[in-house]
């Protein structure tokens, strides 16, 4: 028996980088333009967090914000002094841990009982239906939930909600005046206008899984829940964890245009969030560095909560994001 020499069983690599450029340089070149507009737009304006820690003056275009003085951990401690900031928080906590409980299931229950549906017809028509609130601004959404839920007037009317309420014998019911019913609409209102968008995320998933598996089950005389619960949500779960995770990492951030347009005078207690807070510090008050450290902090425990959610995603069996 002969043996090969070892220059024979492992080639040479000596001079691979050229002709792997040669063949390559395309596509590294059109690397080049996302990857110079992330360092231009995304990492670059990352360095002025600085101004969390200095005292930002918005008044002198000529004073650069590395030369203005600094202050340390100044701003955080008046913000962990501010009343007001730990109420937004307690309302951002609420109000997006409401949309994870009851929004964060809706979408998996949608796609698993369209997927499980024989019309192809019926299935379409039902995703275009609840994919088109996507494409809605808060401002229409804003609009279209106080005319839904808009309070009973006599001679002048109401909402449509009340309208039926009070025509069936019921009592005109404080939908977008009384914090809790405000809470109640603007979670009902963000599942209508989100859920389409994820559902086509999870029925991208279903559309992947093995059929095989479901049909061995039903051979074996596994009922449709039986078949749902033990062989399709297993094979979607690594979609579920992943989302949830992500979920998880928002719970301290909020976006600005959503509490915003559906807030009123009446709810100020339930929709005074984060956003909102730092909106009146930075531009009403003209308090950018402490705005700037409020935004740091959200993004500081959104880290560290992604963290611990992908943490608890491995320890229970799936891969985590990281």
């Amino acid at each position: 028996m002969t043996t090969l020499p070892r220059s024979e069983i492992r080639p040479n690599r000596k001079g691979w980088f050229k002709p792997y450029i040669a063949g390559t340089w395309q596509l590294y070149a059109m690397m080049l333009i996302p990857i110079i507009y992330i360092i231009c737009f995304k990492y670059k304006p990352m360095l002025h967090v600085v101004i969390a820690f200095k005292k930002y003056n918005a008044f002198n275009p000529n004073l650069s914000v590395w030369d203005m003085p600094w202050v340390g951990f100044r701003w955080f401690e008046e913000a962990f002094r501010d009343s007001l900031f730990w109420k937004s928080l307690a309302n951002t906590l609420i109000l997006n841990l409401g949309d994870l409980i009851l929004g964060f299931p809706f979408p998996i229950l949608l796609a698993i009982f369209l997927n499980e549906l024989t019309s192809n017809k019926v299935r379409k028509a039902t995703q275009l239906a609840l994919y088109l609130p996507n494409f809605l601004s808060w401002v229409i959404i804003a609009g279209i939930s106080a005319q839904l839920f808009a309070n009973y007037m006599v001679n002048v009317g109401g909402g449509l909600v009340n309208n039926i309420i009070v025509s069936l014998g019921g009592t005109n019911v404080p939908f977008l005046e009384n914090p809790s019913w405000w809470r109640f609409v603007y979670w009902i209102m963000g599942i209508w206008q989100s859920a389409g968008y994820s559902l086509i995320i999870y029925l991208a998933a279903l559309m992947s899984n093995d059929p095989s598996l479901s049909e061995a089950a039903y051979i074996d005389g596994a009922t449709r829940m039986q078949r749902i619960w033990h062989v399709t949500v297993p094979q979607i779960m690594p979609t579920i964890s992943t989302l949830l995770i992500m979920q998880v990492g928002k719970v301290v951030s909020i976006s600005f245009d959503r509490p915003y347009m559906m807030s009123n005078a009446n709810v100020t207690d339930a929709s005074q969030v984060i956003s909102t807070f730092v909106y009146d510090r930075a531009f009403t008050g003209h308090r950018f560095d402490y705005a700037a450290a409020i935004g740091l902090f959200q993004s500081v425990v959104g880290i560290i909560l992604i963290l611990i959610a992908n943490q608890g995603s491995k320890k229970m069996g799936q891969e985590g994001i990281i």
